[in-house]
C-alpha cells in the first residue's frame, strides 16, 4: 500500500484542483519542495469542513509521511481515492 500511496500522490498534478472523494467535492493544492524531495498535499472539502493535509519526504527509505494533525490513514485514503475532475 504505500508503493501505491507514494505512485498516487507523485502522479498528483502540482498546483490546484479539484477532486472527488468519499461523494465530495474538494479543491486540493500539491506543491513541490527541496528540489522534488518534499511533497507537501492540502485539500479541503468545498461544501464542508473536512481538510487533508501532509507532507511526504521522498529522500528517506520508502519515503515518510508526516500528516498535518490527522492519522496517516485519513491522508493515505485520500490519495488512494480521490477521482480528479476538471472544473
Amino acid at each position: 500500500m504505500k508503493n501505491k500511496f507514494k505512485t498516487n500522490l507523485i502522479n498528483l498534478p502540482l498546483g490546484g484542483f479539484f477532486a472527488i472523494y468519499n461523494g465530495s467535492k474538494y479543491l486540493v493544492k500539491k506543491e513541490s519542495f527541496s528540489n522534488n524531495k518534499i511533497l507537501k498535499i492540502y485539500a479541503k472539502e468545498l461544501k464542508g469542513n473536512d481538510i487533508v493535509s501532509g507532507n511526504y519526504f521522498l529522500t528517506i527509505k520508502d519515503g515518510l509521511l508526516k500528516p498535518c494533525e490527522m492519522s496517516d490513514k485519513k491522508v493515505i485514503d485520500f490519495v488512494l481515492n480521490l477521482e480528479l475532475i476538471d472544473e
